[in-house]
């Protein structure tokens, strides 16, 4: 008897020790684009191995990109279907519906990558053509991010960027992505969440890190609505006004407010439309970059509640750099969690820099860890 007792207790020993094990293991995500090399979206045969994939290598979560650019590569019912058309000429079905099912089945969760403010490089969609050049963001010479447009001698000393972005502070646009946001959650409705990309202004390399530096550099915000705001509010006018440290800091925290109420507004319609649903947002990195580069707060929104969790964008090879991001990142959770992005892109040569890699994020506990991308693993 006292042998079973014996052989019983060290059985528990074992067991409570296999299960905590397995209780701290983070979440496993993957991104997986639109434009998939995989065609995920253009093949009902590609869409069952994105998902046998995924059961096979222990991801929990699929975030899936349906909305890119303006475009909706999704069945819509309210904006332009020609992509949407396309990938159901090529498949016979629509591959989400495929998706959806193949991982309740399998107990995966699948979220509707969106990207808010991000545009791309055309303006030959819904919401430019909508509401015209008006509902784009500015930079304080009143010039489009797009490196390829209105360049001059400034740009010699800093690297603009290649697509265009939506002003965070105009309302048409929380209530234009509200809709798309609606017409995806009600044609899909066994989606888990929402994953929320660009929900930031564009920032340039080297960047500035607040307004009173406007003169050495290029910061965004100075769309038509948003200045016109601004203005109303506060009396002050950001073209003109005298960027001392002061008027910097109304300006750069008013910004910054704008992007915070846009994730804000997104999330809580998507709560009040279904209280279940998970809302993710993809983040840069650094909290600091984050906060005076993009002016977006997310550690606000995590220590507020408004997000579940965010994805770190933290993609490098620097295998000490991203130890310390994550650390850094990990102090922020406040209410939500922390997920902790892996570039497997960069590395997909280089298998031990990538083994390597997440053992070390691993070993900081994060609450989960996604990779980027599907494509790459």
């Amino acid at each position: 008897m006292k042998r079973f007792f014996l052989f019983f207790a060290v059985f528990l020993m074992i067991s409570s020790s296999l299960y905590a094990k397995e209780e701290n293991t983070p979440v496993k995500g993957v991104w997986v684009t639109c434009f998939s090399s995989k065609k995920v979206l253009y093949s009902k045969k590609a869409a069952f191995e994105l998902v046998k994939f995924c059961k096979k290598s222990k991801i929990h979560e699929i975030y899936l990109q349906i909305y890119r650019s303006g475009k909706s590569y999704y069945d819509t019912s309210i904006n332009d279907k020609a992509e949407y058309e396309a990938l159901l000429k090529k498949t016979g079905t629509d591959p989400i519906d495929v998706i959806l099912r193949e991982a309740k089945r399998c107990n995966i969760k699948v979220f509707a990558w969106v990207n808010v403010l991000s545009v791309g490089k055309t303006r030959k969609i819904d919401i430019v053509e909508k509401f015209g050049d008006s509902i784009l963001t500015r930079d304080q010479y009143l010039r489009s991010p797009m490196r390829t447009e209105d360049i001059n001698e400034s740009d010699k000393y800093y690297l603009r960027d290649e697509q265009l972005f939506l002003e965070p502070g105009d309302p048409r646009v929380s209530e234009y992505m509200i809709s798309v946001i609606d017409d995806i959650l009600t044609r899909y409705q066994d989606l888990s969440g929402l994953h929320l990309d660009y929900v930031r202004y564009p920032y340039p390399v080297p960047f500035i890190p607040r307004s009173s530096f406007n003169k050495f550099g290029l910061t965004y915000g100075y769309g038509e609505e948003n200045v016109k705001r601004f203005k109303e509010k506060t009396g002050l006018d950001p073209l003109s006004m005298a960027n001392d440290n002061e008027n910097s800091l109304i300006w750069d925290n008013w910004k910054r407010d704008q992007v915070t109420n846009l994730a804000t507004g997104l999330a809580e319609y998507i709560k009040s439309k279904f209280p279940d649903m998970l809302v993710s947002c993809a983040v840069i990195p650094s909290p600091e970059t984050a906060f005076l580069a993009a002016f977006q707060d997310w550690p606000g929104w995590l220590e507020n509640g408004i997000v579940d969790y965010v994805v770190l964008m933290n993609y490098t090879k620097n295998n000490q750099l991203a130890k310390e991001i994550t650390r850094s990142a990990l102090a922020q959770r406040g209410k939500g969690k922390v997920y902790i992005g892996i570039g497997n892109f960069l590395m997909k040569n280089d298998p031990q820099t990538l083994s390597e890699q997440e053992k070390i994020i691993e070993s900081l506990n994060p609450d989960g860890i996604a990779y980027f991308s599907y494509d790459s693993l």
